[in-house]
């Protein structure tokens, strides 16, 4: 008995220690990582409340982004090599310290309500804890089997790849809790045994994974379903193209075409991005969104390259997880917006994405 309180003991000082651990960037940006308001004198366009979005979370965006980004670098690691070959851990270390930098801008502009710091927050610690595993796992016992594996990949290999890829370009647009795993795991089960150690624990690591991902989406599913979900659309105001021009460009909806512009409804994330594009190179001239004169873009660009002529505040410079370059996050003002985009393409390297309220 004596002994078995020794255990349990053991157990609860690990896991105090574990979570401790876990929150401990939360309260290092909560507690240092703030700035004091600046004065805005802005007098916004679109006024509705209900089209008009807090200019501060267009920085606060970044952190589900960041995590998209790294299974972007996940999926590019895995086309040419295995999982205990991406940076777990530095994955996790960007993504509070881009958490830092973009808190302090956020205050300057307004600052963040309760809730989004606590779903950056809960996001967060998910993220750092799902990326701890896998580089505790992946990094010891999942580099065995690939190294008796050998260089060819197995059959279950090639199902791990081409998920990594589907996932990262679903994130993109659609949240993650929506993606349909169990395909994948049917597929890794079909998938033909070549080469039995490998091919039997990928089926049990990985299936094991997307099983718990298919549990723990089902609880965020529900979550979201009891509070409702985000906006999917968003309100811009575009001046230089007349109103039959945006409309023919798809996805683009005009509301009203007057004195300041032509007021038009567009989806957000990835596809929000290529339509801003799109009205650029047609002439047009990005005026405001959503109520709000500053926007923040992220840039892709050569490792250490030095890019003097961006206009608008280079927030922080970030390491990109599984690709050679570094990222760029600028604050640009929606003014300048326009000439960013003729100047550079959406491109690798070059804009990457224009972050929405």
């Amino acid at each position: 008995m004596r002994r078995l309180l020794k255990i349990i003991g053991w157990l609860l000082a690990v896991l105090i220690i574990v979570v401790l651990l876990l929150l401990s960037p939360v309260a290092y940006v909560e507690i240092s990582c703030h700035a004091d308001p600046e004065p805005d004198s802005y007098k916004p366009m679109i006024s509705e409340p209900e089209f008009r979005r807090q200019e501060a979370n267009t920085y606060l965006t970044y952190p589900e982004w960041h995590i998209v980004y790294a299974y972007d670098g996940l999926a590019e690691t895995l086309k040419t090599g295995d999982e205990y070959g991406f940076g777990y851990v530095s994955s996790v270390k960007d993504f509070w310290a881009a958490d830092c930098a973009l808190t302090r801008i956020a205050d300057r502009h307004g600052g963040a309500d309760s809730q989004t710091r606590m779903m950056i927050a809960t996001i967060g610690v998910s993220f750092t804890l799902e990326m701890g595993l896998k580089a505790a796992y992946e990094e010891t016992v999942g580099r065995v089997f690939a190294l008796w594996r050998g260089s060819e990949k197995t059959p279950q290999d090639i199902v791990a790849r081409d998920m990594a890829i589907d996932y990262a370009a679903f994130l993109r647009q659609t949240p993650w809790y929506k993606y349909p795993f169990q395909p994948w795991i049917d597929r890794l089960w079909a998938a033909p045994m070549e080469e039995p150690l490998r091919g039997w624990e990928r089926r049990l690591a990985l299936g094991g994974e997307w099983r718990a991902k298919i549990a723990y989406a089902g609880m965020i599913a529900d979550a979201v379903a009891a509070t409702g979900e985000a906006k999917l659309t968003i309100r811009s105001m575009i001046s230089g193209l007349p109103a039959a021009t945006l409309s023919a460009i798809p996805d683009v909806s005009v509301i009203s075409d007057g004195a300041d512009g032509v007021l038009i409804e567009t989806p957000r994330y990835d596809r929000f991005t290529h339509i801003l594009d799109e009205i650029v190179r047609a002439g047009g001239t990005v005026r405001e969104i959503a109520g709000n004169d500053e926007i923040m873009v992220s840039l892709t660009v050569p490792s250490g390259a030095v890019q003097n002529d961006l206009p608008g505040e280079v927030i922080t410079r970030l390491r990109r997880a599984g690709f050679d370059g570094d990222r760029l996050l600028l604050s640009v003002k929606v003014a300048d917006l326009s000439l960013l985009l003729r100047d550079r393409q959406i491109a690798d390297p070059g804009i990457e994405h224009i972050f929405d309220f």
